[in-house]
C-alpha cells in the first residue's frame, strides 16, 4: 500500500512541478540581481579608483602591487572578498562577464547595466594586460592566499605580503598561461 502511494507521487512529480514552476519564479526581481551582481564588481576592485564608482565606501587600494618585482600591477579585481588577486579566477571571470555581454547584452541594456558591465570587464581586461609585461612572463597573484585568510581588513588598510608571483620560462605554469 505504501509503496503504492509512493509510485504515484513519483509519478505526478513531472505534473506537480509544471504546475508549480511559476510561482518559484515569482517575485523574484531578476533586474536587482543583475544590477547588484556588477555593484559586487565594483566594490572588488583594487588600484585607482574611477570617479564613477558606484561604491562609495571603497577607497583606492593595493597602489604599490608589483613595485617590489619593478611592474605595475595595480587594478584588477580581489578575490572573493579577499585581498589578493589571483589570475586564474580572474580571467576566468571576465571571460564569463564578456559572454555574458555577447549573449545577454540587449537585456542588460534594458536594464540600464550594460555599460557598467562593460567597464567591470574593461577593468579586468587593462589589469590582465599589464599582467603579461614581456614575452614568456605573466604575473598570475598578487599578495599570499594562505596568510591573507587569516588577516580580515579592508583593502584599503592591507598589511599583508603584496608579493606578485610570475610565470615564466624559469617558473612553469601553463594551467594560467
Amino acid at each position: 500500500m505504501y509503496m503504492e502511494k509512493l509510485m504515484r507521487l513519483i509519478e505526478m512529480t513531472p505534473l506537480l512541478l509544471l504546475l508549480f514552476l511559476p510561482f518559484a519564479f515569482a517575485g523574484h526581481d531578476y533586474n536587482q540581481a543583475l544590477s547588484k551582481s556588477i555593484l559586487f564588481f565594483e566594490a572588488q576592485r583594487s588600484g585607482y579608483l574611477p570617479h564613477n564608482q558606484r561604491v562609495t565606501w571603497r577607497a583606492n587600494s593595493g597602489l604599490n602591487d608589483g613595485k617590489a618585482s619593478g611592474v605595475d600591477l595595480v587594478g584588477g579585481y580581489y578575490d572573493a572578498g579577499d585581498n589578493v588577486k589571483f589570475g586564474l579566477p580572474m580571467a576566468f571571470t571576465i571571460t564569463m562577464m564578456s559572454w555574458s555581454i555577447i549573449e545577454y547584452g540587449k537585456q542588460m541594456g534594458a536594464n540600464g547595466e550594460l555599460g557598467h558591465a562593460m567597464e567591470a570587464v574593461k577593468w579586468g581586461t587593462d589589469y590582465l594586460i599589464k599582467a603579461h609585461p614581456e614575452p614568456y612572463v605573466l604575473y598570475g597573484e598578487v599578495g599570499d592566499g594562505n596568510s591573507d585568510h587569516y588577516c580580515w581588513q579592508r583593502p584599503e588598510d592591507m598589511t599583508t605580503d603584496r608579493h606578485a608571483y610570475k610565470i615564466d620560462p624559469s617558473n612553469p605554469g601553463s594551467d594560467l598561461a
